[in-house]
């Protein structure tokens, strides 16, 4: 029996490890099966959100009768710490006679060190291949042979192998067998909060798919004009089923591809304002695998490990409630709270805030974001958050600070994203929706909180924070 091991992949079509399983099991006259592995204790450690925990269960459910249908069963085993995995594994393989395992390889350190820890322990082959970028980390190198530390020829670099080596698809496996039954995983009943949010995130295989051919289809070539306006459905929605791997990237790739007929390969080709930001997945991935410190709290520039972050619990607090003051920056956190997911201008607007205004590390925005998320994503949420720390590889020059006020007015000039998620704001016209403090004094209306920071003044304190370091930027 061949086994594959199912992780951050939890799809049919697309997935190398299950295609490799199903092609030796054939060949072989063996029968293939399947398992997850379900370690509480490790994803709390890691911060992963209890709304990603239920959708990522609740595919599970859905997983295992789509491969029960195909004839491959779906074990799930419990083992609350990624060091007692190989032994739950080498269990598993001896009850039901595996003779080898498959899995898609792991870019995340402590992910890395369980699969060696799993090969090491077990009797039998372990067989670990590419699969979580369309390119594999390490394919996409300097001249030197060594990582792109910038995005900009990564992304040119990125584009020549593409071009000049394409991509390639596997399709869901046809039945191994005589259909299965499978008994539906005992979940608790969904909370209010639950039932809510998960309601935008159905999570068949089928209806990922058909979100991204509807994106592609209907809204793609004006991605780069919309992408910014946060009251606009102008993004693609699918980052929770990337995060998770119900979707792949190649399928996304292949989707624009479909659209367009090519694929853009110049900035100025429509379509090209969305492939670039696949690009900008495949580079924090490949960062990830390739400099493992990232995965262990620490800054890609090494030097800005001396930044002199403050410790303010109760700015903390007024940052993650949506209490600063800053109507956009609320609004956004709030959303967060509420639904488990932020538009990506959001995500870089309080970021920025959050290191910038109120002078507090990234890893506490980082980690926040991770317990908020139901597309939690090591890779791309850490290089999003070193990027507008200053700390990250390519990120903002550090004199670049966002003004959350002007951010603002230039993507949600009206304010209906504001008002939508700032109840205390719904009745400010447009003309104060962003500076409203003075209108709401005149209207006798003190819910809404004063600007914690003046961020004149935050701004250019937060410059002086990267100046002082012993080897910073030059504005030059």
């Amino acid at each position: 029996m061949q086994l594959v091991w199912f992780r951050q992949d939890l799809r049919l079509v697309d997935h190398p490890a299950l295609h490799a399983a199903v092609q030796q099991a054939r060949a072989q006259g063996e029968a293939v099966e399947a398992v997850f592995v379900i370690s509480r204790a490790q994803w709390r450690h890691h911060h992963m959100a209890s709304l990603r925990e239920r959708f990522l269960l609740e595919r599970l459910d859905v997983l295992g009768a789509e491969l029960a249908r195909r004839g491959i069963r779906l074990h799930l085993i419990e083992a609350p710490w990624f060091a007692e995995v190989p032994a739950a594994l080498a269990a598993l393989v001896r009850e039901r006679g595996a003779t080898a395992l498959h899995a898609i390889s792991a870019i995340e350190v402590d992910e890395r060190r369980r699969d060696e820890a799993v090969s090491a322990h077990l009797s039998v082959p372990c067989r670990f291949v590419p699969g979580c970028c369309v390119l594999p980390p390490g394919r996409v190198l300097t001249g030197k042979g060594e990582p792109f530390k910038v995005f900009t020829p990564f992304s040119r670099a990125w584009l020549r192998e593409i071009a000049a080596h394409g991509y390639s698809l596997y399709r869901a496996p046809e039945p191994m067998g005589a259909p299965l039954d499978w008994q539906s995983l005992s979940l608790p009943a969904r909370s209010e909060h639950e039932t809510r949010t998960l309601r935008d995130w159905p999570v068949h295989e089928g209806a990922a798919e058909a979100r991204l051919r509807e994106f592609i289809d209907d809204a793609v070539l004006e991605y780069g004009a919309r992408r910014d306006l946060p009251a606009e459905p102008g993004t693609s929605r699918l980052s929770a089923y990337l995060a998770a791997g119900i979707l792949s990237p190649r399928q996304c790739l292949a989707a624009l591809h479909r659209r367009l007929g090519t694929l853009p390969l110049a900035r100025d080709e429509p379509g090209f304002a969305w492939l670039n930001e696949l690009i900008w997945r495949e580079f924090y991935r490949h960062l990830l695998a390739l400099e493992p410190r990232l995965s262990m709290n620490q800054p890609f520039q090494l030097h800005t490990r001396a930044l002199a972050w403050r410790h303010d619990e109760s700015a903390f607090a007024a940052w993650c409630e949506g209490r600063t003051g800053y109507p956009i920056v609320d609004a956004a956190m709030r959303c967060l709270k509420q639904t488990g997911w932020m538009h990506n201008r959001l995500r870089m607007i309080v970021a920025s805030f959050l290191t910038k205004d109120l002078h507090l590390s990234w890893r506490r925005g980082e980690a926040y974001f991770m317990s908020q998320l139901i597309d939690g994503d090591l890779a791309a949420n850490n290089g999003g958050w070193q990027w507008a720390a200053g700390t990250g590889a390519d990120a903002a020059p550090y004199f670049r600070v966002f003004n959350p006020t002007t951010q603002g007015q230039k993507f949600d000039p009206q304010g209906d994203f504001i008002r939508r998620w700032v109840e205390e704001l719904a009745d400010v016209p447009a003309a104060c929706i962003h500076t409203p403090h003075d209108w709401l004094r005149r209207k006798g209306d003190e819910a809404y909180p004063s600007p914690m920071v003046d961020h004149a003044v935050a701004r250019l304190q937060a410059i002086a924070m990267f100046r002082q370091l012993p080897t910073g930027g030059d504005e030059t």
